[in-house]
């Protein structure tokens, strides 16, 4: 039974640059899964349901998504759950840690614009990781770069083999649909958001193609996929379950076309939960003894309840209700009432999930990223990096009333991996630093409208935010004495040198020979 339950999950998560049709893709995958009934437009202001994946207020205001989000639904024998990962680039680092719950990957590139730099970053966290990729190509409803343009530059601009497994039939408003080269059908497009369109069984070498597509597209269509299986290796499994070949599809999120071909492609050759590895052994996910990580925590999903959402991906054995587990840093044991689910804003309290799963366990305050749950091993997952941000503002109370709503807010945002936060030793101000702009303005809206409090930035110019450490206690002493207006100390009371400038961070580095500098948290 654990075996079978663990074989039939499918844990992936779908990124892509922003715009490219993401968020519409997953929309699509759960009106498959029988988990919406319509399918909302994210953008358009006339439609007031917006997509069912983006739920906090700001990305609702800006259709972008900020947050990962988790759904699972069942299609076919599986159980698929999916993580919508943020596609702006100010909010990498959560895509990042994300990417270590997941067994494989789908990429989803805009067919006009091609690969963009967010898609390569991403890509290279995969390739580190090993992890499988599957590549959608979008919009083909919409004028598109030549297909085999398009293999190229992904190619080239992913660092990875790829192999068409549906081929485009034009694009833009001459757009006719896609051939399947993995099932061997022909799929007519018909513009419509609601409805799924029409399959055709054809043979391509009769006239019955050129009725279907008209004579100058058939043969041209017959002449490509002679050129793909000559150019192309026929596509082999194994090949891509290692991470060495991606399978590419054509079509329209928005017009649910090509993403049925997609899924059910996807159910069948992407893997199962992997073995994940642990700083002291490789954990085997049919192991019988329950293990898991948390990567993700998010507060207030549910605005009338102050609390947080610990997100665990189940690495081995099977969870259970109200069974007492190890929680490895704390070195004590918990239970939980009520682990969820979640189809977007709809959670389900769960009795039992396997490998392979993500649960969400209610948080006050237990949890911190990289968190190990066990049956009572010492265990450490590791691979959940915070990275040296590039942007810095002091951050300052607005209402001297809401002293303690802003010291609550910021330490739950915190622990939520939104920013980092740095305390300056020298005027114990508060500096909160991050990978991009949009993140302060994310802060500022959620202190507002989640924590009732108002903060004000302050401009602080710095260079980078590196730890330190050195096995030299005097030298390590002098350097702080030295810079005594820039150390920090981190959450975890580790210090942080706050350099204002390249030169003077390279000069540190000189001048201060057995001090290390380190460019992430994990070391």
């Amino acid at each position: 039974m654990a075996n079978q339950e663990i074989e039939r999950r499918r844990t992936f998560a779908i990124v892509a640059h922003p715009d490219a049709g993401k968020t519409s893709l997953t929309e699509k995958f759960l009106l498959f899964g029988g988990q919406i009934q319509v399918a909302g437009a994210v953008k358009s202001n006339k439609i007031k349901k917006t997509a069912t994946s983006d739920w906090m207020d700001i990305e609702k205001q800006r259709g972008i998504s900020v947050t990962t989000s988790v759904m699972e639904f069942d299609y076919k024998d599986y159980k698929v759950n999916i993580l919508d990962t943020p596609g702006h680039q100010d909010f990498a680092e959560d895509t990042y840690r994300t990417l270590t719950a997941v067994d494989s990957v789908i990429i989803v590139v805009d067919g006009a614009k091609g690969v963009e730099t967010q898609t390569r970053k991403l890509m290279e966290v995969c390739r580190m990781r090993n992890t499988p990729v599957i590549i959608f190509v979008n919009k083909m409803d919409r004028e598109a770069k030549d297909p085999f343009d398009l293999m190229d530059e992904l190619e080239e601009e992913l660092v990875i083999q790829v192999r068409p497994l549906t081929w485009p039939i034009e694009s833009g408003p001459r757009f006719k649909g896609v051939y399947n080269l993995y099932e061997h059908n022909l799929n007519l497009f018909q513009p419509s958001k609601q409805v799924v369109t029409e399959k055709v069984e054809v043979d391509i070498h009769t006239e019955e193609l050129d009725n279907r597509i008209g004579r100058d597209l058939a043969d041209r269509l017959r002449g490509e996929l002679e050129l793909i299986e000559g150019v192309y290796p026929d596509f082999d499994v194994d090949s891509y379950l290692k991470g060495e070949v991606a399978p590419v599809f054509f079509g329209s999120a928005l017009n649910n076309f090509g993403v049925e071909e997609l899924l059910n492609t996807f159910v069948e050759i992407a893997p199962s939960p992997r073995p994940v590895k642990a700083e002291e052994r490789t954990v085997m996910p049919d192991e019988p003894k329950f293990t898991g990580f948390i990567f993700k925590i998010t507060a207030n999903i549910d605005p009338n309840h102050r609390s947080c959402i610990a997100f665990c991906k189940v690495c081995s054995g099977k969870f259970s209700r109200n069974v007492p587990y190890y929680h490895v840093r704390h070195d004590k044991t918990l239970r939980f009432s009520s682990p969820t689910q979640f189809m977007a804003q709809r959670k389900t309290t769960v009795d039992e999930a396997w490998a392979g799963d993500i649960i969400g366990l209610p948080d006050n305050g237990t949890f911190k990223i990289g968190d190990t749950l066990t049956e009572g091993e010492h265990l450490h997952f590791r691979g959940l990096p915070s990275f040296s941000p590039e942007m810095f503002k002091y951050i300052e109370n607005a209402d001297p009333m809401k002293q303690k709503q802003l010291a609550k807010g910021i330490d739950q945002l915190m622990d939520e991996g939104v920013a980092q936060l740095f305390v300056n030793q020298f005027n114990g101000r508060k500096i909160i630093g991050t990978v991009g702009q949009l993140q302060f303005e994310v802060i500022q809206y959620r202190l507002e409208h989640e924590y009732n409090a108002r903060c004000r930035w302050e401009p602080v110019s710095l260079y980078k935010a590196c730890w330190i450490e050195s096995d030299d206690p005097a030298e390590l002493d002098a350097f702080k004495k030295r810079k005594y207006q820039y150390m920090a100390k981190d959450r975890e009371g580790r210090d942080v040198f706050l350099a204002d400038s390249g030169y003077v961070l390279q000069m540190a580095q000189m001048d201060f020979k057995h001090i290390k500098f380190h460019f992430t948290s994990e070391f």
